[in-house]
């Protein structure tokens, strides 16, 4: 399979690491540099976009929202705040109305602050959390803002405890954490059932595709390419063209671009202090800049092709 700089949309099965499925594409596609957007623990499935060659150098300019449909079990606390974590608690859960259930969890809807679980990334004092937590140290963790966007209450079963939503997210948001939180404002306990990301960085599950799909692809003549183009992943940012052959000089040497505002006065969408994609005529993706202060100049921030 001919490799091309770009996207990559795994659908990724439970039990790998997102480090493991990076892993996984460099050999398959026979290329060093390949990253991804975010980590998806072991047992959550779906959505992971895989950055390959100089699209790396482009994952802080995505979409930062995500998707999941999450199944909470109530009645139970764990040390991770998922199932697999080892049982600390376990107590009876109300057998309130669907309508009921979904007036609490507006409490949860827009921006809210949150705890992150114990067995997380965090940082604390120069160390990730789940190492602390894993060799059994005390420590607090503090409480961190996200925005959710959109949370819909999808099935309630009150027998079993079990509640499924769909969430649409901030980066840096647990699922585990809410799952742990909803528990708590239901005077019961709460955990993390199972996972799925739908969506992520701007990319959905309909365009996913699994590492089986690529390892039946390596080697044929005719393969498909399942590499989507990075100038295609930005399109929910503005685009400035540089129209002649001194201007992408300038650009390519890292020079300032001279920059008429009224470019951009028809597009009501255009946030001067956002990231600025740069293209020339043809379409061909240049890098990304910003403008400056006095929104004269458009100065280079990233660089393809740099003299």
């Amino acid at each position: 399979m001919e490799t091309k700089d770009g996207f990559l949309v795994l659908n990724k099965d439970k039990g790998c690491t997102s480090h493991d499925c990076v892993k996984q594409i460099r050999k398959l596609l026979n290329t060093k540099k390949v990253g991804h957007t975010g980590t998806l623990d072991p047992e959550v499935i779906g959505t992971l976009p895989i950055a390959i060659g100089s699209a790396t150098r482009f994952i802080q300019y995505l979409p930062q929202e995500k998707t999941y449909i999450g199944q909470i079990k109530l009645g139970i606390r764990t040390k991770t705040d998922d199932i697999q974590g080892e049982i600390i608690n376990k107590k009876s859960w109300p057998k309130i109305s669907y309508k009921k259930l979904d007036q609490y969890l507006n409490r949860f809807r827009g921006i809210i602050k949150q705890i992150p679980p114990k067995v997380s990334s965090v940082h604390v004092n120069g160390e990730r959390a789940y190492k602390k937590s894993f060799n059994n140290e005390i420590f607090e963790l503090a409480p961190r803002e996200v925005k959710i966007e959109e949370l819909i209450l999808m099935k309630w079963d009150q027998i079993s405890g079990i509640i499924e939503i769909k969430i649409k997210c901030s980066a840096g948001t647990y699922i585990r954490a809410i799952a742990r939180d909803i528990g708590e404002i239901l005077n019961s306990e709460g955990c993390l059932l199972q996972l799925k990301r739908i969506s992520a960085c701007g990319f959905d599950e309909q365009n996913s595709i699994k590492i089986s799909d690529i390892e039946k692809e390596k080697g044929k003549k005719t393969s498909k390419n399942f590499i989507i183009p990075t100038i295609s992943a930005l399109n929910h940012i503005s685009t400035f063209v540089l129209s002649n052959k001194e201007q992408i000089n300038y650009w390519q040497t890292g020079r300032a671009i001279k920059f008429d505002i009224n470019y951009f006065n028809e597009s009501k969408t255009f946030d001067y202090k956002k990231p600025i994609k740069v293209i020339d005529k043809r379409k061909i993706l240049l890098g990304i800049g910003f403008l400056n202060k006095e929104q004269t100049n458009i100065n280079p921030k990233l660089v393809l092709n740099a003299k």
